[in-house]
C-alpha cells in the first residue's frame, strides 16, 4: 500500500515552527538562568540577613550584661526569640565559649551542646557556613561576643535551607508564569506575522517560490513586448530586455532603482510613464523607434506603482505609411483613368467629326505632357523606390492642383545608396515631406501664389507660372544623400522651427502631426540631420542629409534600421 505523498510545509509554516522553537528555547534558557541566579541571590540574601542579626546580637550591651549574671538563659532566651521573630530568621542561638546553649527556639535544647563549628569564632572571626543542626540544614553565621576585648560567648544566627528553597520556589512560580506569558505572546505574534507571510506567498514552500521565480525570470526575458514596472516613487522596479531595447537603454546601463526622469527620454513619453491615470495605446516616439505605450496604476489602498507595456510600432508605422501611399496611388490612377477616358472620348469625337489632324495633335500634346516628368524622374533618379515614389506623389499632387517638380540638379546613380540605408526610411522621409509640402502649397492663399518673387520660369517649373508647386531635390554623391523639398505655401515662422518636429504639432487639428516627427526619427536612425528654412518660392524648405560612404555615427544606426525592416 502506497502512502499518500504529503505536500512539503509552506514557507510560512516552516518559519512559524522554527520561530516557536526558537522562542521556546529562549524563554526556557531565560527561565533556567533566572532560577539559578535567583537561587544564588536568595542564598546570598539569607546569609547577609543572618549575619546582620548575629552581629547585632553580639554587639548588644544587654547581652554582655546577661552573660555576667548567674542565669544568662532567663534574660537571653526571650531576647533571642524577639530578635528571631522580628528578623524572620530560623534561629538565634547564644552560647558560652564551651558551646553550651543559653538560647534555642526549642527550649528543650537549652543547655545542650551547639552542633556546628566554632573554632574560627573562638579566634575572633565571623564566618558563614551551611550545616545540618537540630532544625535541619541551615545557612548560619557564627560570631564572637566580646566584653572588654575578651571573648565571653558566641552567637549563631541561621535560616533553614527549606525556607530559602520555598522563597525560590515562590519566585520560580512567578517566573514560570511570566515565561509562559512571554511564550504565548511570542507565539501569537509569530502566528500573526506568518499568517500575513502565508497570504503574501500564497501558501507556497521555499522550493515552489524558487521555481516560480525561475519561471518568472524566464518569462520576463522571453516576452518580446517591453515590460516596465515603477514603484510608488516612480523608480524602476523591473525592466525586461525588450523594454531596454525599445527605450534605447544600453545593456550595461543599471536602470533598476533609477527614476524615469533620469532615463533622458522624450518629454511626452516621460509624461506618459509618470501619469497617475491609465494610458491606453498611446503612440510615442523615441530617437529611433515608434512605440505604443499602455500604463496601468497598481492600487491596493494606496498607490503602489505603475505597470507599463511597450510595443514596437516602428515597422507597422512604416507599413501604414506605405499603405497610405499605395492608397494614394490607387486614387491617382483612378482619377487618371477617368481623365484618360475623357481625353479618349475627345479624340474619338474629333475623328468622327472628320478632324483627324486635330485629334492627332491633341493626343500627341497630352502624351508629351505626361511623359515630361516621367522622363525627367527616370533619367535623374535611378533608385527604383525613389523614382516610383516621385511618380506616384506627382500624380497625387496633380489631382490636388499642385505641380511636383524635380530640380535640375537632382541625380542619384544606380547603386549609389548603400544596403545599410533602409528603403523604408527613404519612403518615410521623402513621402512625408512631399505630403506636407503638397498640403501647404494647395492651401496657400492666391495672393501668395501669384506674387512675382515666387513665380519661376515655365522652363524650370514645367508648367504655367503661378501654379502651386512643390520642388524636390534628390542628390547623392560619395559622402551623403541630400533630399530637399520646397513648396510655394505660406511657410513656417521661425518661432515654430523646433516645434514642427514634435509629435502632435500640426496646423490641421488634433490627430495629426506625426509625419515630421517620423522624418526626424528616420533621419536620426540613419545618422542624418533635418533642417528647416525658408524656400526660394516663399514657402517652407526641408533639407535632409544622410551620410553615405565613410560614416561612423550612422553606420550602426543604419544597420539597426535595416534589421528592423528586414
Amino acid at each position: 500500500m502506497r502512502l499518500p505523498r504529503t505536500r512539503p510545509r509552506s514557507l510560512a509554516g516552516q518559519l512559524f515552527a522554527m520561530q516557536v522553537v526558537l522562542i521556546a528555547a529562549v524563554v526556557a534558557g531565560c527561565a533556567v538562568f533566572a532560577y539559578v541566579s535567583g537561587s544564588a541571590q536568595a542564598e546570598e540574601t539569607a546569609a547577609r540577613q543572618v549575619r546582620v542579626a548575629a552581629l547585632a546580637v553580639a554587639d548588644s550591651p544587654s547581652v554582655r550584661e546577661a552573660i555576667r549574671t548567674p542565669d544568662p538563659s532567663s534574660v537571653l532566651q526571650p531576647y533571642a526569640e524577639r530578635v528571631r521573630e522580628d528578623t524572620g530568621i530560623a534561629f538565634v542561638t547564644i552560647m558560652d565559649t564551651e558551646r553550651v546553649r543559653w538560647t534555642h527556639p526549642d527550649t528543650s535544647q537549652i543547655g545542650d551542646t551547639f552542633l556546628g563549628n566554632t573554632a574560627k569564632a573562638l579566634r575572633g572571626q565571623t564566618f558563614t557556613e551551611t550545616y545540618t543542626g537540630t532544625l535541619g540544614p541551615s545557612i548560619r553565621v557564627v560570631t564572637p561576643i566580646r566584653d572588654n576585648g575578651r571573648i565571653v560567648g558566641l552567637v549563631s544566627a541561621g535560616i533553614t535551607v527549606d525556607r530559602v528553597s520555598s522563597q525560590v520556589r515562590e519566585q520560580l512560580g512567578a517566573l514560570a508564569l511570566a515565561a509562559g506569558g512571554a511564550l504565548a505572546l511570542g507565539g501569537i505574534g509569530t502566528y500573526v506575522i506568518n499568517a500575513r507571510l502565508r497570504r503574501h506567498t500564497h501558501g507556497m514552500n521555499a522550493a515552489e517560490l524558487s521555481r516560480l521565480h525561475d519561471y518568472h525570470q524566464a518569462t520576463l526575458h522571453a516576452v518580446r513586448e517591453g515590460l516596465l514596472m515603477l514603484d510608488g516613487r516612480r523608480r524602476i522596479a523591473l525592466i525586461n530586455d525588450a523594454g531596454r531595447e525599445l527605450l534605447g537603454l544600453e545593456p550595461d546601463t543599471e536602470a533598476v532603482g533609477r527614476t524615469v526622469d533620469e532615463l533622458a527620454l522624450p518629454a511626452p513619453l516621460t509624461g506618459a510613464l509618470l501619469a497617475s491615470e491609465a494610458r491606453v495605446d498611446e503612440l510615442h516616439l523615441t530617437a529611433d523607434r515608434v512605440i505604443v505605450v499602455n500604463t496601468r496604476p497598481v492600487v491596493g489602498g494606496e498607490r503602489r506603482g505603475t505597470v507599463v507595456t511597450l510595443r514596437d510600432h516602428t515597422e507597422l508605422q512604416a507599413l501604414s505609411g506605405e499603405l497610405d501611399s499605395e492608397r494614394g496611388f490607387t486614387q491617382a490612377l483612378r482619377s487618371q483613368a477617368h481623365e484618360a477616358a475623357n481625353r479618349l472620348h475627345t479624340v474619338v469625337s474629333l475623328i468622327e467629326l472628320g478632324r483627324v489632324e486635330e485629334a492627332v495633335d491633341f493626343a500627341t500634346a497630352e502624351l508629351e505632357l505626361a511623359q515630361v516628368l516621367t522622363d525627367r524622374v527616370v533619367g535623374a533618379v535611378e533608385e527604383p523606390v525613389l523614382a516610383a515614389l516621385l511618380l506616384g506623389k506627382a500624380a497625387q499632387a496633380n489631382e490636388r492642383g499642385v505641380e511636383l517638380v524635380l530640380a535640375e540638379d537632382s541625380l542619384i546613380d544606380d547603386g549609389a545608396l548603400p544596403d545599410s540605408l533602409a528603403q523604408r526610411d527613404l519612403v518615410t522621409i521623402l513621402g512625408n515631406l512631399i505630403d506636407n509640402a503638397v498640403d501647404a502649397a494647395s492651401e496657400a492663399p492666391e495672393d501668395a501664389k501669384e506674387s512675382g518673387a515666387a513665380v519661376p520660369s515655365p522652363r524650370t517649373a514645367g508648367g504655367p507660372a503661378g501654379r502651386a508647386r512643390v520642388t524636390v531635390t534628390a542628390l547623392a554623391d560619395e559622402r551623403e544623400l541630400l533630399l530637399r523639398v520646397a513648396d510655394t505655401g505660406a511657410g513656417i515662422g521661425p518661432e515654430a522651427a523646433d516645434e514642427v518636429f514634435r509629435r502632435g504639432w500640426s496646423t490641421h487639428g488634433a490627430g495629426r502631426g506625426l509625419g515630421l516627427a517620423l522624418v526626424r526619427q528616420a533621419a536620426h536612425r540613419n545618422g542624418g540631420t533635418v533642417e528647416l528654412d525658408a524656400g526660394p518660392d516663399g514657402g517652407a524648405r526641408f533639407t535632409v542629409r544622410l551620410p553615405l560612404g565613410d560614416r561612423t555615427a550612422g553606420s550602426a544606426a543604419g544597420a539597426r534600421a535595416k534589421e528592423v525592416t528586414a
